[in-house]
């Protein structure tokens, strides 16, 4: 299962990620179409429980859902506006309409069959307010097959354990899927024990014209695209694009 040994060691792969600029970008995307502080937001995939976190501390009623029992193990002192619950973005229900629903680091690219892409807009466009705002990020299919997806290794520690992460990629023509690989190896500080884990993380990337596709299919406007974080028009360069769709 995705994120079952994985989740051990997120939180310490990405510590130097950048969730306040990250969180801070989205917050002003949501203020540019009047979505404010006391807004009640939707999270698609909260893994950690990190932006979410953020975002409520700002002053959003954050609902997040996470498929990942483990993940959500590792979620701690969270604001009191933030609600993290188990469920899959694809079929999960709550009694409750928000202001918008967003969906970051590359979750959608997680879905990897058009059934699956589909059943995340429809849930997306049920939730939602007339005129809410649906905002995700995913893998650019232009700059996928223009950087071309390459083996990178990753070391990082903590007071507990070392570890050495080797994410392969393998892409999977005509499918536009890359299959990422992780291998994993950890040395325990405290018994100097070695330990290891191999795990699959399937990402599917995406044209803008499919994801206008689905926009449209499911009742939803295409705002604008852009680079995220940069806001810069998408290019063969841009591995993230941000999709800004509105519910009609």
């Amino acid at each position: 299962m995705v994120f079952k040994d994985y989740s051990k060691i997120y939180n310490l792969l990405y510590a130097d990620k950048d969730y306040n600029n990250e969180s801070n970008y989205i917050v002003s995307l949501l203020n540019e179409f009047n979505i404010n502080s006391g807004s009640n937001i939707l999270e698609f995939g909260s893994g950690t429980g990190i932006h979410g976190d953020i975002l409520a501390k700002n002053g959003f009623l954050i609902h997040g859902v996470e498929v990942s029992k483990d993940m959500i193990n590792l979620s701690k002192n969270l604001n009191k506006n933030f609600k993290l619950n188990h469920g899959d973005i694809r079929n999960y229900v709550v009694d409750e309409k928000f202001d918008a629903v967003i969906s970051l680091f590359h979750v959608l690219s997680y879905q990897s069959t058009n059934k699956d892409v589909s059943l995340v807009f429809k849930n997306a466009y049920n939730h939602l307010k007339s005129e809410g705002l649906f905002l995700f990020d995913f893998w650019y299919t232009p700059a996928v097959y223009n950087l071309k997806p390459e083996t990178r290794i990753k070391s990082v520690s903590n007071d507990e354990i070392n570890a050495i992460r080797i994410a392969d990629p393998v892409v999977i023509e005509n499918k536009n899927l890359v299959d990422v690989n992780y291998n994993v190896f950890f040395k325990n500080k405290n018994d100097e024990k070695y330990s290891s884990f191999t795990e699959r993380h399937t990402m599917r990337h995406f044209s803008i014209p499919e994801i206008e596709y689905m926009s449209k299919t499911h009742g939803f406007k295409v705002i604008r695209f852009e680079e995220f974080l940069t806001k810069k028009v998408p290019s063969q360069n841009t591995w993230g694009v941000c999709a800004v769709l509105k519910k009609i």
